[in-house]
């Protein structure tokens, strides 16, 4: 009751000395015309439209016609009507996070939905659709990163700082593999976007997956399938939002969201109902310009923290090169890709390592553990090459050495990269056993 009271008496300080309204003049589909006020709104200001029965519906300011402003709301426009009260909220969205939020689950206005009470808030505002830091200010990546993987830290180590995504078809187990990195990667705080998730999957997700060790550093930001287009894409605002705050308090953030692909088809919602005209696959033109205004927000910051970023980008019809796929891998520093044939034989995780890369790898290894990874992924690409022959009986033993070389090891690489999902290995480990394995490969 006491954190409740302090919440009002901030939130009662900062109204503004003076109030605008408008009107309701049109309501078609998902968009809300107002009148009367259009000289004071901006493009992302918030207003309140005032439904039958007293019912507030908050809105933001997607577009403007004519002489008219149009508003997308974040609930339901049930009750709204011509004539409707608007009120004219003008002010930029903020939030004001604090470190006592770790452990909670939040939506994306930043209100807790775990049932534990309400947020104790900070001092200082946070914008949701902040500027990424001055690439001439930043810090270079630091140190490498235990993920707790042992595919991805040795064949795709990452370093604090990278940004990486996770590129797979519904099913093929990105959500397990997140899990995991969830809860074994070696961070301070973890930031964890469900954007757009299946509202069955978040209570899983938060007990079976993350777990109570993991949860106490976590905060979770969801937004259900089924909430509307503007908080499904405020939820990713938010979690990287939230991420910022704790790199500017010096820690080493692991931000996840899950997933990109939802955030666009929110914004291809939007820019659709407001008029945009289509283009790729119906993606909207603000959808390309608003991924790498959200991605570069992670990253190092001017300081000592950082946020690593790890998205994960849900491909239609496991065409790894669809719109925005192709859009995001431009942007990001690596990429996994999951591949179906490779989870239908029954390994997890499912990562197909000859079509996956960490661009910031060579960097920051070592030559000795450059040398062993590029001996593995040979011997991998040469099984690769002549594995239908293999399968069919067609090859014969001599004709190639290296290929003879990989049908010998290529059982301990596929144990190598099968990895049970609560069984966490360690960097050090993972290039101890692959050293072993391809050691005696001449």
């Amino acid at each position: 009751m006491a954190q409740l009271l302090k919440n009002l008496i901030a939130d009662v300080e900062r109204l503004p000395s003076h109030h605008f309204f408008g009107r309701v003049t049109g309501v078609l589909g998902m968009l809300v015309e107002i009148g009367g006020v259009q000289r004071l709104l901006s493009i992302g200001e918030r207003c309140m439209v005032v439904a039958r029965g007293g019912r507030n519906v908050p809105c933001e300011v997607v577009g403007f016609r004519a002489d008219r402003v149009l508003l997308m709301p974040f609930t339901s426009l049930d009750g709204v009507g011509l004539g409707c009260k608007v009120e004219i909220l003008g002010r930029e969205p903020v939030v004001y996070p604090d470190p006592s939020w770790l452990g909670r689950v939040v939506n994306a206005m930043g209100e807790p939905v775990d049932g534990k009470g309400p947020l104790k808030h900070g001092t200082v505002a946070y914008r949701l659709r902040a500027q990424p830091p001055p690439a001439h200010a930043r810090q270079r990546v630091g140190g490498k990163i235990d993920l707790g993987v042992r595919a991805l830290n040795t064949f795709l180590t990452m370093c604090r700082g990278q940004r990486m995504g996770i590129f797979a078809g519904s099913g093929v187990g990105k959500s397990v593999l997140l899990s995991m990195l969830a809860r074994y990667t070696a961070s301070d705080v973890n930031v964890i976007g469900l954007i757009g998730e299946r509202g069955r999957e978040v209570q899983e997700f938060l007990e079976d997956d993350l777990g109570p060790e993991g949860r106490a550093r976590s905060i979770v930001v969801v937004a259900t399938s089924d909430e509307s287009p503007l908080m499904r894409r405020q939820a990713a605002y938010m979690t990287l939002t939230l991420a910022e705050y704790f790199r500017d308090l010096d820690r080493s953030v692991l931000c996840m969201m899950d997933s990109v692909t939802r955030f666009a088809t929110a914004q291809r919602e939007i820019g659709l109902s407001a008029g945009e005209p289509p283009t790729s696959k119906g993606y909207t033109p603000t959808v390309f310009a608003e991924l790498p205004r959200l991605l570069e927000r992670a990253g190092p910051g001017t300081a000592a923290g950082s946020i690593t970023g790890l998205f994960t980008v849900l491909v239609e019809g496991d065409d790894m090169n669809e719109p925005i796929a192709d859009a995001v891998r431009g942007i990001i520093d690596g990429h996994i890709v999951l591949e179906r044939q490779i989870a239908e034989r029954g390994r997890y995780p499912a990562i197909n390592i000859l079509r996956s890369i960490s661009r910031v790898m060579p960097n920051c290894n070592a030559p000795e553990e450059n040398a062993i990874v590029l001996k593995a992924r040979a011997l991998m690409a040469a099984y690769e090459d002549m594995a239908e022959l293999i399968r069919l009986g067609a090859y014969r033993t001599g004709s190639d050495p290296a290929v003879d070389a990989a049908i010998e090891i290529q059982p301990r690489l596929e144990a190598f990269l099968r990895q049970d999902r609560k069984e966490p290995d360690t960097l050090a480990g993972g290039y101890a056993k692959l050293a072993e394995i391809v050691g005696g490969v001449a």
